[in-house]
């Protein structure tokens, strides 16, 4: 497979890799400056030289997918009898520089509600590299002219048309972080009542008042969630002391708050 392809393999399936380049080449080597591979945590693609270096760099590369935060990392390696590593020696007589980039899983978030303030968070949110899904039980809210803002951004953009909108929380991936903030006070209390369900979910979010989440809290009790896990849905969501009550500025104190989950989660961080 092609790195590319392997690249595009890792993200579409949400697991984490390693890019391998060969930077710099001096004297002999078995491959030339560009030569690229990509490792996950249990198979590799592509090449950049055989032998004990591959192996090394296989190993290094699976070193840096056990961390937290991965940071790019450059290898210089000799390639004569003389140097030594854990697989053995090799002698063509030259020397490598190799970079090793990280390939993070994008988080992936579900914002259920395409409303005013819903599409708004979408503008922002969208301008990130993350997996997005749209979902709104309300066909007019997900035409071509109205999502078209979000066509020139970086986010991979999923649109879901769902009358059922909780039916959707299936189809997210493992991980997704929900925002519930649709039209509907009915539509969004099933809508935590089935994220409550959900095992794969990332956090879970409800935007509202306190009055609103008190309400909600006392229903989902007596649907028998415990209060353990009605405690794994956030609200109200947002920044809290932003002032203003418009959908943009609303959108832009939920983002924060996002960003933040996110910064956690890379960082390992249980909130």
């Amino acid at each position: 497979m092609h790195w590319l392809a392997a690249v595009e393999r890792l993200r579409r399936e949400r697991k984490a890799g390693v890019l391998v380049t060969v930077t710099d080449v001096r004297g002999h080597a078995p491959r030339d400056a560009g030569a690229k591979m990509v490792v996950s945590g249990t198979d590799s693609w592509g090449s950049i030289g055989a032998g004990n270096r591959g192996l090394l760099e296989v190993a290094r590369a699976r070193v840096l997918l056990g961390q937290p935060r991965g940071a790019p990392e450059q290898l210089v390696l000799g390639l004569t009898d003389k140097t030594r590593t854990d697989h053995g020696r090799q002698c063509c007589g030259g020397e490598v520089t190799v970079l090793l980039e990280p390939l993070a899983v994008v988080p992936a978030v579900a914002v259920f509600g395409v409303g005013h303030v819903g599409l708004e968070l979408a503008r922002i949110l969208v301008r990130h590299d993350l997996e997005l899904h749209l979902v709104d039980s309300r066909a007019d809210q997900l035409t071509e002219e109205r999502v078209a803002c979000l066509d020139d951004g970086e986010a991979a953009v999923r649109i879901h048309h769902s009358p059922v909108p909780e039916l959707s929380l299936g189809s997210v991936p493992s991980g997704t972080h929900v925002l519930v903030m649709t039209h509907d006070h009915a539509e969004d209390f099933a809508l935590c009542d089935a994220a409550l369900r959900c095992a794969h979910l990332g956090s879970i979010g409800l935007i509202g008042s306190a009055a609103k989440w008190a309400r909600f809290r006392a229903g989902l009790t007596v649907e028998g969630h415990d209060e353990a896990t009605i405690g794994r849905i956030r609200s109200p969501i947002g920044e809290p002391g932003l002032p203003g009550k418009e959908p943009a500025t609303i959108a832009v104190a939920v983002a924060a708050d996002l960003l933040r989950v996110f910064a956690d989660e890379a960082a390992g961080v249980r909130s």
